[in-house]
């Protein structure tokens, strides 16, 4: 008997909510439905064998990566897409990501992911969206393996080859679960700081662990905090002899902007660039700094390069609209700071048409 091509697995805990709105998204596209469930009681399993999903129950250990390593063994696709219950797969060219997993030799592949954040789903296009590439497609029974008890990460195999660049499909996922309303129900900050300060008495330490208490803390607007975390989480990373990770930057001007620390946060900018040249939140960092020191042709040629940059970029955790309509807003008070109102109403009115331009397509996008 041949195998199925593609398995879809999952781990879900009460998520009657949601889930048939994901699922409804993927099912035609998958073989397989494997859901491992970790202990709901809200009908969640009846509505994803409605699916003709095969239901793996298994007890909660406090791991992410326990539960998805459950289900890569109840899998037999050639292939395995992972999703979560609060995310949705773009009904847009979802026949390139059979074709690719169809006649690929590649091992994996790259999917386009867009993280909103805001106070309704149902406002999803309306609200400010991130982007970044995460490897969500890979072969099956090939070693791959979920590592980290809480936010979880593929672990390449040593059997896998690394010789070429993976890809990246033309194909989004649209993750609603850091939306306020999910917060707040699923108390997402009080589970994940719990198994954050678990993971922190462990004796190998791990930078990813301050990374992400780090951005807890962020959210929760405890800024001093979150900045000695961040740090440590550089600093952790510099010792191992590589360079920290882009998001890591991101979040530590984050906090210092939101702090309004921003004197602080020069020159650490300009030497996070050196690293990463083509990460446009940083030189839109750059922009807003220089901007706000009066050195104004310095912060134009910054908003500039955030054009030149774009959005479509998805190598880095990226914030919508910081290469098109936020940058042209920019120079817009660029050019208003330096008495020249018409440059400034131009630039306003090319801020507005992007504006538009992207809400737009985050709408057609967004399938709820």
């Amino acid at each position: 008997m041949t195998p199925p091509l593609l398995s879809l697995c999952m781990i879900v805990k009460d998520e009657a909510d949601q889930i048939e709105a994901c699922l409804s998204s993927v099912h035609m596209v998958v073989d397989e439905i494997i859901v491992v469930d970790t202990g709901s009681t809200d009908g969640t399993q009846e509505i994803c064998r409605k699916f003709g999903a095969k239901v793996v129950e298994a007890p909660w250990e406090n791991s992410f990566a326990k539960a998805r390593n459950t289900g890569l063994q109840a899998a037999k696709g050639e292939w395995i897409l992972w999703l979560d219950a609060d995310e949705v797969l773009q009904e847009e060219n979802q026949g390139e990501l059979r074709q690719a997993v169809g006649a690929s030799k590649d091992d994996a592949f790259f999917m386009k992911i867009i993280h909103y954040i805001g106070s309704q789903k149902e406002q999803a296009s309306r609200h400010t969206a991130y982007r970044s590439g995460q490897i969500r497609l890979f072969r099956n029974k090939k070693g791959f393996q979920f590592v980290r008890d809480i936010h979880e990460v593929l672990q390449w195999p040593a059997t896998a080859s690394r010789d070429l660049p993976i890809p990246l499909l033309p194909v989004h996922i649209h993750h609603f679960g850091y939306m306020d309303d999910a917060v707040k129900c699923k108390q997402k900050a009080l589970r994940n700081l719990k198994l954050l300060r678990q993971e922190k008495k462990q004796a190998r330490q791990d930078p990813w662990c301050d990374y992400h208490l780090a951005n807890e803390f962020f959210r929760a607007k405890q800024w001093e905090d979150a900045f000695t975390l961040v740090n440590q989480a550089i600093k952790g990373f510099l010792s191992t002899k590589q360079p920290p990770p882009s998001i890591c930057y991101k979040l530590k001007f984050d906090i210092l902007f939101q702090h309004g620390s921003m004197r602080g946060a020069w020159p650490g900018i300009a030497r996070a660039i050196q690293i990463y040249p083509n990460y446009v939140d940083l030189h839109f960092y750059k922009g807003v700094f220089l901007m706000e020191h009066g050195l104004y042709p310095e912060a134009i040629k910054a908003f500039e390069r955030c054009l030149e940059i774009g959005d479509e970029q998805w190598e880095h955790y990226s914030e919508q609209g910081l290469g098109s309509f936020h940058a042209f807003h920019y120079l817009g008070r660029c050019m208003e700071r330096m008495g020249k109102a018409q440059e400034s109403h131009v630039y306003d009115h090319y801020s507005a048409s992007s504006m538009r331009s992207s809400s737009s397509s985050q709408k057609r996008e967004v399938v709820l």
